[in-house]
């Protein structure tokens, strides 16, 4: 059973529900300077390592944990260097059950009413966006929480109900009418004030800046110091990507175009993205012969780590922004492949399209593939 830490106050409380998110969270500490409190301290308690209560003038990461396996093994891997780095980590088991949230968010309140500053990684979460109503933190600082980040400034900027963008032109279920007045609140939360300042970090591009909003470049300068540089391979590698599970793109369709894709470019590996089912990847490695690579960690640690390939291949996602900053300075090469419109299912958001040409098309330092004829 892990300590409590309501009876302490902290500068600085995070909350992530990610690898990545946390992994964005320890970039933005590096950045900004804010160093770790608890050197040495001991891991126990809860999964992933609950270091106790929080201190004062430090930074305490709260892991929201999910309950999926492979993202629940990726934090702890990530727990564990956020604690090498110094900083309290306390996990929650949020969603353990009916009574997780309320046991949650009852044990939280009174840091987050002490917190002077609190970061996290994904506004559209209704945990975060419940939290977000109770904390009297003068500083916010939202972090990357992949490419949800462009939409979410886009729909600040444009003082737009927040939704994420592959659910975006659907109809409000039920559940999202009776959460509509604490989506509301922490819409206005996340909006500057004369009582409270938002700063968003972040390596996505940004058409839009919200009025008042602070921009900073997260450059991935925290992964290039702690790793690497990587022994690079021959071939090609591949990236994964959720856009079936999440009902993007059909998946006979994405099977065909990885099969095409990695006959044309020599790759060997495909490295799982953490919510690819096990059915779908136990189909492509039958078909494709690729090897199937389950990461420990967010894929910028994984490359940064090597050996890597060549050659990255990806379609639209975070990693055609990310990688090409967290491999600053070596030989590898990112390239991303277009989605074909016909790849669509019909239930697939009417700003799908868009939002993934836009992912493709603000891209730097990357080079641009046609979509492959995968139907």
């Amino acid at each position: 059973m892990s300590r409590r830490a309501g009876s302490t106050g902290t500068s600085t409380l995070a909350f992530v529900e990610s690898p990545v998110q946390l992994l964005n969270v320890l970039e933005w500490a590096h950045t900004r300077g804010v160093s770790g409190t608890a050197p040495g301290a001991a891991p126990g308690g809860a999964p992933g390592g609950d270091s106790g209560g929080a201190s004062g003038g430090g930074l305490t990461l709260v892991v929201l944990s999910p309950t999926d396996p492979m993202t629940r093994g990726q934090l702890r891997r990530m727990a564990e260097l956020a604690r090498e780095e110094g900083h309290e980590v306390r996990w929650e088991e949020a969603r353990g059950g009916p009574a997780a949230p309320f046991q949650t968010i009852g044990g939280l309140a009174g840091m987050l009413r002490k917190a002077d500053r609190v970061v996290l990684g994904d506004p559209f979460s209704r945990y975060v966006q419940l939290l977000l109503t109770i904390t009297r933190a003068t500083d916010l600082v939202v972090v990357d929480d992949g490419t949800a980040t462009m939409e979410f400034v886009a729909q600040l900027a444009r003082g737009e109900r927040l939704v994420r963008w592959h659910r975006k032109g659907g109809r409000p279920g039920p559940r999202d009418l009776v959460f509509a007045p604490v989506s509301a609140a922490a819409r206005k939360r996340l909006t500057p004030s004369g009582d409270h300042r938002v700063e968003i970090f972040s390596s996505m591009p940004m058409a839009e800046k919200p009025d008042g909003v602070t921009v900073v470049a997260n450059t991935f300068a925290w992964t290039r110091s702690r790793f690497g540089p990587p022994r690079i391979t021959k071939g090609a590698d591949m990236v994964g990507t959720s856009l079936v599970e999440t009902g993007v793109v059909d998946g006979d369709a994405y099977l065909e175009a990885v099969k095409l894709l990695s006959r044309r470019h020599g790759t060997t590996r495909y490295f799982a993205h953490r919510r690819e089912s096990a059915e779908k990847l136990h189909r492509l490695a039958v078909e494709t012969g690729l090897e199937v690579v389950r990461p420990d960690l967010p894929l910028e640690l994984i490359a940064r780590r090597g050996p890597i390939g060549r050659t990255i291949l990806s379609f639209p996602s975070t990693v055609v922004h990310t990688l090409p900053l967290a491999l600053a300075g070596t030989e590898v090469k990112v390239a991303v492949c277009d989605i074909d419109p016909a790849w669509l299912t019909e239930n697939a958001s009417p700003r799908a399209q868009g939002f993934l040409s836009g992912v493709t098309g603000t891209a730097r330092d990357v080079t641009r593939l046609s979509a492959v004829a995968a139907v």
